[in-house]
């Protein structure tokens, strides 16, 4: 049965130089807002304890823009400006919530630049859009279609470090499941292999950062000889800020393609819990395991399999899935990472990569008949200690 998702739509936009001044005042106006918020938030609780609502957050916005040092703040937009304060009180809530840490600063150079803008703030009509303090209708790339008859309920204007502008146009969308399938498949992350299928098949990793490093280390070195706040700075930063947009714009387009057809081909798919952020301190690691993007393309699967009516199985990161033999059952003492391919004592030659893929399907559908949902523990014997060695 079709579901009811909100569902965002990212496209490339071309500003006029108005629309671009425009956008510019309102990025740094929801950064002031942002920031001067968190300080009177942290001022509230640090000398009186208490903690600050949303509605005094707009009360004293409100105050801010009458008070004259700040009445350039009704220059733009107040839609964003109230957004600005809804994400701090998120913030704030996820922080109480121990989800986050404490709310941070925005920096002016290194923070994101955005600004959110809710129905009231927008004209959609004959598939233009149009902005409010703005006269002309967005220069909109339509990579793509809308669904038809989708209305937008927020959008969400962004510049990139590269200096490209986006358009991210939040829609509600009936999505149908996929027509069931018999086929499962376990999945198991690499390096040299992005994944590895039970079935056998290792589907490679482009390693898009490894083929544009070169690149990268060209411009990079140029941007180092620049003198600091000069002009030529800021081109040479551009140019190191594109290179990094277009190894993560194909790393993305790749892992959607992957993801995307392994939903579509299985009904249940079985990963591993993997600790990314551990593995990434790892300085012998960190650049290849942050190129094969693995929490990413795990995002992508949940996403997709809770839309189309796929089952994603998460085995849990202890599961000794690369020393446990397939056919068997045998645990292996140690399996050090440089042994690729072993033979187990029943006689059974396995390759490291399909060894384990394979446990990690079996323990997934193992885990997808249990009732109590149950994380899959590792067997008796393996330790954490032992695993981590």
């Amino acid at each position: 049965m079709a579901q009811t998702v909100k569902r965002a739509y990212k496209y490339r936009f071309f500003p006029t130089p108005e629309q671009a001044e425009e956008l510019a005042r309102t990025f740094g106006c929801v950064r002031l807002v942002y920031n001067k918020a968190l300080e009177e938030r942290t001022r509230a609780y640090a000398l009186e304890g208490r903690r600050v609502s949303y509605g005094e957050s707009s009360a004293a916005l409100t105050a801010w823009k009458r008070s004259g040092d700040y009445d350039f703040l009704s220059d733009v937009s107040s839609v964003p400006l109230q957004q600005a304060l809804r994400h701090l009180q998120a913030a704030f809530a996820n922080f109480f919530a121990k989800r986050a840490r404490y709310p941070a600063f925005k920096s002016r150079k290194k923070s994101r630049l955005s600004a959110e803008y809710t129905r009231s703030a927008f004209r959609w009509r004959d598939g233009t859009l149009t902005l409010a303090k703005m006269s002309a209708p967005l220069d909109i790339v339509w990579s793509r279609l809308l669904p038809e008859g989708a209305e937008p309920s927020t959008l969400t204007v962004s510049k990139d470090a590269a200096g490209r502008w986006f358009v991210c146009i939040l829609v509600e969308e009936k999505i149908g499941p996929l027509p069931p399938v018999e086929a499962s498949v376990g999945v198991d992350a690499g390096v040299s292999a992005l994944v590895t299928l039970s079935t056998g098949e290792k589907i490679v990793n482009p390693r898009h950062e490894r083929r544009d490093r070169r690149r990268l280390a060209k411009a990079q070195r140029a941007l180092a000889r620049k003198e600091k706040g000069s002009n030529n700075r800021a081109r040479a930063r551009l140019r190191v800020a594109r290179v990094y947009a277009r190894i993560a714009d194909r790393r993305h387009d790749h892992l959607h393609k992957v993801t995307t057809r392994l939903v579509r081909e299985n009904q249940v798919i079985a990963v591993e819990d993997l600790a990314v952020r551990n593995m990434v301190k790892n300085h012998s690691l960190a650049r290849a395991v942050s190129d094969a993007a693995w929490r990413e393309s795990r995002g992508m699967l949940e996403y997709k399999a809770a839309w189309y009516g796929r089952t994603l199985v998460v085995v849990d990161r202890w599961f000794p899935s690369s020393k446990l033999c397939s056919a068997c059952g045998a645990l292996q003492a140690e399996m050090p990472l440089n042994v690729r391919a072993w033979t187990c004592a029943c006689g059974a030659v396995h390759d490291r990569d399909v060894n384990a893929a394979k446990n990690v399907l079996a323990a997934g559908l193992a885990e997808s008949r249990n009732a109590c949902g149950a994380g899959v523990r590792p067997q008796r014997g393996s330790s954490r200690a032992g695993d981590r060695r």
